[in-house]
């Protein structure tokens, strides 16, 4: 992993708040999409520059494609990943983020369902 590169796919607020959720649990694209509002070609994106970078993984799992941190990432940039951590939850949009995903989540909405709606 480069740190160049690991800093410039942090230097994003979106990717940010992708992070944020991923910090969280693993989630699908079109899960990120319903938490964040965010378009599926702009998620896609995002989380491309992130799994450049080292800081996600990709597991496909049935037709759906779930991100998490790699755990590669943690342990080779265990401070950065702690600071990330503690800083993501003293921000206030990140805390919202956080608290949509929960909302989200609580709802028993799965991928199936938002593609229905769409």
């Amino acid at each position: 992993m480069n740190l160049m590169e690991i800093f410039k796919a942090l230097g994003d607020e979106n990717r940010i708040r992708i992070l944020n959720l991923l910090i969280k649990q693993e989630l699908c694209v079109c899960e990120i999409e319903a938490v964040l509002n965010m378009t599926q070609s702009n998620v896609s994106r995002h989380l491309n520059k992130l799994k450049n970078a080292g800081i996600i993984t990709s597991e496909k799992k049935s037709q759906w494609v779930y991100y998490k941190i790699d755990n590669k990432f943690i342990k080779e940039n265990n401070l950065l990943y702690e600071f990330l951590k503690i800083k993501i939850d003293e921000d206030k949009q990140w805390l919202k983020d956080a608290e949509r995903l929960k909302a989200y989540k609580s709802s028993n909405l799965g991928c199936e369902q938002l593609r229905k709606d769409n």
